[in-house]
């Protein structure tokens, strides 16, 4: 049973070496390269001769490429800021070989630096688990610049025990800089959609969502990271609509 391990980058270089030292479990490794620059390809071709070139200009569309791509009756999402540890290899294998399921859930330990965060993450700032194991034909992305929707056929299998690793920020101004990157182009997406929303209902979300990952997610745990991360999560959709709604000509 074949099983293909995917992932797209743009001008990984500092990380997708060690990345794709990792995946060595899978029977496949394919690399999308996204418009890069760096030496992205030189060090993908140590690892696989399974090389996309493309120039996507969502990240759902480079996904979708990307699964497209991959000739396993499995397919494994990985981003090149993650690791997979020995255990978590394990388990994937025996998870394609014995499941009768069509997509698993995989746990994440974040990391800020060299620090573990575990707690608090989520409301589109962070994943605390995401979707990454599924049979070919089951995951369809959507066409959006930042967190794409999903489509799904197929059944929900158990949530795997061991965990990937995700460098997610080196620090927290590195935090503050994905919180820029992830709203404007999210205002990107509300623009040609059309849905800009109200702002009331924003400030609103503020609120909720900060609530939801520093209280009901226990970011309190973490100190001020866990504080961090609940502004981050709460301010993400204010400042998306703010973007949309006050710079329309930014490209």
């Amino acid at each position: 049973m074949k099983l293909s391990a995917v992932i797209s980058v743009y001008n990984e270089e500092r990380q997708l070496a060690d990345c794709l030292a990792t995946l060595s479990f899978a029977d496949e490794i394919v690399v999308l390269l996204d418009k890069c620059t760096d030496s992205s390809e030189d060090i993908a071709r140590q690892t696989t001769d399974r090389i996309i070139h493309g120039n996507w200009p969502t990240e759902g569309q480079r996904r979708n490429a990307g699964i497209a791509a991959c000739s396993g009756e499995w397919i494994f999402e990985i981003d090149a800021d993650e690791r997979v540890p020995a255990d978590l290899a394990l388990e994937i294998r025996e998870t394609v070989e014995t499941t009768q399921d069509d997509w698993h859930e995989i746990l994440v330990d974040n990391y800020i630096g060299e620090k573990l965060v575990r707690w608090g993450w989520g409301a589109s700032f962070g994943k605390a688990a995401y979707p990454g194991l599924f049979r070919k034909g089951v995951k369809i992305w959507g066409d959006q610049r930042v967190h794409p929707s999903l489509v799904w056929t197929g059944g929900k299998g158990k949530m795997l025990t061991a965990r990937l690793v995700h460098y997610v920020d080196r620090d927290i101004s590195d935090m503050l800089r994905r919180l820029d990157s992830y709203s404007t182009a999210r205002a990107k997406d509300m623009r040609e959609s059309g849905e800009i929303g109200s702002t009331t209902n924003n400030v609103r979300r503020l609120v909720s969502r900060f609530f939801k990952c520093y209280v009901m997610r226990k970011g309190y745990r973490e100190g001020g990271y866990g504080l961090v991360i609940a502004l981050c999560a709460g301010l993400y959709p204010l400042l998306s609509h703010l973007k949309a709604k006050l710079e329309p000509g930014s490209d």
